[in-house]
């Protein structure tokens, strides 16, 4: 039975995002499901996630970016459909980190210079990405008119998503086979983050790619559909 791919975007971000990694899965004749993540809590955005994995009835390759490695490793922990894990420029906790707590663990990110908050109406603060900053930290390898469109329509994120820990003390990476791809001029995850990562997940592949911005999926679409059909392929007997 053909695998269904789920991507979860992250945060500034949306589905659309994941639009020239759709189409090359298309064309391989995969099923895609695009969630729209809420963003509003690390519990439950993972429980939606879970909810769109139940009305799925193959076999399912998770794929996360950004902030989106948070709900993933958290929302594969209690699924037994999900088979493998990709994680794009993504973050893959381990139980009671966040996403904050990660992002400082080593130097080279500057999203917090780059980011406005504002409070929102149910309580605490809402985070989005400047539009005069948007272009250079979120998506610099992305022609200027594209970057701006992206900007427009981004979701912002709140403030207790991106700092509660991991809630479950197996995270999905521990039992689940994983896949890694990611840039090394990644500005919102430092490069190390993500080899550390990588190698304490035992990635079954890793792709560093040269250059390349935090909008992977929207950048190099190739690159991101080679690694999810490795993911693919690693479930054929």
């Amino acid at each position: 039975m053909k695998p269904t791919v789920v991507l979860v975007h992250g945060a500034f971000a949306e589905s659309a995002s994941w639009s020239g990694v759709i189409e090359r899965l298309h064309d391989r004749s995969l099923n895609v499901v695009a969630v729209a993540n809420p963003l509003r809590s690390l519990p439950g955005d993972a429980a939606y996630v879970r909810d769109v994995l139940a009305a799925i009835d193959t076999p399912v390759v998770l794929v996360g970016h950004s902030y989106g490695g948070m709900v993933i490793t958290e929302a594969a922990a209690t699924s037994d459909k999900v088979t493998s894990l990709v994680y794009v420029c993504a973050f893959a906790p381990d139980q009671g980190e966040s996403a904050l707590e990660l992002s400082n663990k080593f130097p080279g990110g500057t999203l917090g210079e780059a980011l406005t908050a504002y409070p929102i109406t149910n309580g605490g603060n809402e985070f989005a990405i400047r539009p005069d900053a948007f272009h250079h930290q979120f998506a610099a390898d992305v022609p200027r008119t594209e970057a701006a469109v992206m900007s427009a329509s981004q979701r912002p994120v709140t403030e207790i998503a991106l700092t509660t820990g991991l809630p479950t003390n197996t995270p999905a990476w521990r039992s689940i086979p994983s896949w890694f791809v990611f840039s090394d001029a990644d500005l919102n995850i430092p490069v190390a983050l993500h080899r550390f990562m990588a190698n304490r997940a035992s990635a079954k592949a890793t792709r560093e790619i040269s250059g390349a911005s935090h909008a992977l999926s929207v950048s190099q679409p190739e690159a991101v559909t080679a690694m999810i059909l490795n993911a693919v392929h690693a479930l054929a007997p």
